[in-house]
């Protein structure tokens, strides 16, 4: 009997090891690169590249920390503790996943790879360290990605793949910038999200005859009760989000290609100049292009750097605690990813 009960504890205690070398095997195949030179974030898997995704990181350099770190925790819906918003809340900065990173002494509960309830956030330096996705490509992530893998994060101006063999991992597919991928159209909006599909939202509605509170890209209490009043009135579920049956309700179904396609073209351009009031040319034309899909009014795309255009860039500034003096010199540029 007690030998019997001896050979089933080795044989548990051999299958717990087995299944935990497994996950380590699995997880050590995982490498996720973040190159804060160019806001974007490389998936690996046994060595080859999955997927690229714009982020967004630290508003300074050294809010985001570099080095190599590990994925120590996963969580779903983590409570937002500092603004009192609890998890899964659509207010809440930290989106709905969060891949947590063993950075600067922490363990998970500091910086991460999470969501965000602003999506014209990414690609941009507006976080106090984390690394900011889209919510539904972030929960993809979140479903790859075990405990254990690898997050490398640096500036570099080289590829992924050279990143990763500078720190020891074999790899391809990552030799040239691969096709980012955006958000799909059947992701949805709600409350507390910004951006020119929102603003989009608010003129459809407002030109329905629904009180959107205005249209200034901001989807807050006002919009969420003209989309429910919209939704009630076409006998949908009343929940307040816009998702794919309220688009096509609307007929906002290519709502996010019209969002994304704008900043592709922008950023290939960039800005050579500091542009201010008075400033006109093809720069102003893109800073007020790109202005526009973050949902800035700059009284039209026109080139001509005006007073509208000024309070736009104003706007801006203020909203990712730069200076608000009008001015656009480095540091708003590099904002703006131009």
């Amino acid at each position: 009997m007690i030998r019997k009960l001896i050979v089933t504890l080795i044989t548990a205690c051999l299958l717990i090891l087995a299944v935990n070398i497994t996950s380590a095997e699995a997880s050590s195949s995982q490498l996720i690169i973040i190159n804060k030179s160019t806001n974007q974030l490389a998936y690996y898997n046994n060595g080859k590249l999955i997927k690229v995704f714009r982020v967004a990181t630290g508003k300074k350099p050294s809010y985001t920390p570099e080095g190599t770190f590990k994925i120590v925790n996963k969580i779903k819906n983590r409570p937002y503790y500092k603004g009192k918003v609890k998890g899964g809340d659509p207010r809440n900065p930290l989106g709905d996943r969060w891949l947590g990173i063993n950075a600067r002494g922490t363990y998970g509960t500091t910086y991460a790879i999470h969501g965000n309830n602003n999506p014209s956030s990414i690609g941009r330096y507006v976080s106090n360290g984390c690394i900011r996705m889209y919510d539904e490509e972030v929960r993809w992530l979140f479903d790859q990605v075990r405990v254990n893998a690898v997050v490398i994060i640096t500036t570099s101006q080289k590829s992924f793949d050279s990143i990763a063999a500078a720190n020891g991992f074999k790899v391809s597919g990552g030799s040239h910038t691969p096709v980012v991928s955006t958000p799909s159209s059947s992701s949805a909006l709600k409350k507390g999200h910004r951006g020119s599909e929102v603003k989009q939202l608010q003129q459809k509605l407002h030109a329905l005859g629904y009180n959107t509170g205005g249209i200034d890209g901001v989807f807050g209490v006002a919009t969420e009760r003209a989309v429910r009043d919209f939704q009630r009135k076409s006998e949908l579920a009343v929940d307040g989000i816009v998702g794919s049956a309220t688009k096509k309700a609307l007929h906002l179904s290519n709502l996010s290609s019209k969002k994304t396609a704008p900043p592709t073209v922008i950023s290939s351009k960039g800005i050579s100049s500091t542009l201010r009031q008075g400033s006109r040319g093809n720069e102003v034309m893109t800073l007020q292009q790109r202005l526009h899909a973050l949902g800035y009014r700059t009284g039209g795309i026109d080139g001509i750097f005006g007073a509208a255009t000024n309070a736009a860039v104003r706007n801006f500034q203020r909203t990712n605690n730069l200076d608000a003096d009008g001015v656009v010199g480095p540091i708003t540029k590099k904002a703006l990813n131009l």
